[in-house]
């Protein structure tokens, strides 16, 4: 199965320089909460619409393998939130599992593209 994590931009280019991946959300990272937030494909665009939408840095949004972050021994658990189903990650992200980086925005009428 595939996951999808919403990403800062500039978050995201810092991880490409060490090699993984500490942010859960916007403005928190792994640390604080101790999960890295991620969704099913259809939780995206309302997703970042309900948290992202005043986001200036730009954003984009990782695609992440996430059999290989089983595979690696990472937990990833399936958790209500709000009467929904999220994938949560339970420790840093490789950059190595992130199958694609697609670039992401806003429309002038807050529709969120990716």
């Amino acid at each position: 199965m595939t996951i999808y994590h919403i990403a800062r931009l500039p978050d995201w280019q810092d991880a490409l320089k060490i090699g993984e991946y500490r942010v859960s959300t916007a403005g928190l990272s792994l640390t604080q909460v101790g999960f890295i937030h991620a969704s099913a494909a259809d939780q995206v665009a309302p997703t970042a619409e309900r948290f992202y939408k005043d986001e200036e840095g730009g954003l984009c949004v990782l695609v992440i393998d996430d059999a290989a972050v089983r595979r690696a021994g990472t937990e990833i658990v399936t958790e209500n939130v709000g009467g929904e189903l999220f994938p949560h990650i339970y420790g840093p992200l490789r950059t190595a599992w992130v199958s694609e980086v697609r670039p992401a925005a806003f429309t002038s009428d807050g529709r969120f593209l990716w």
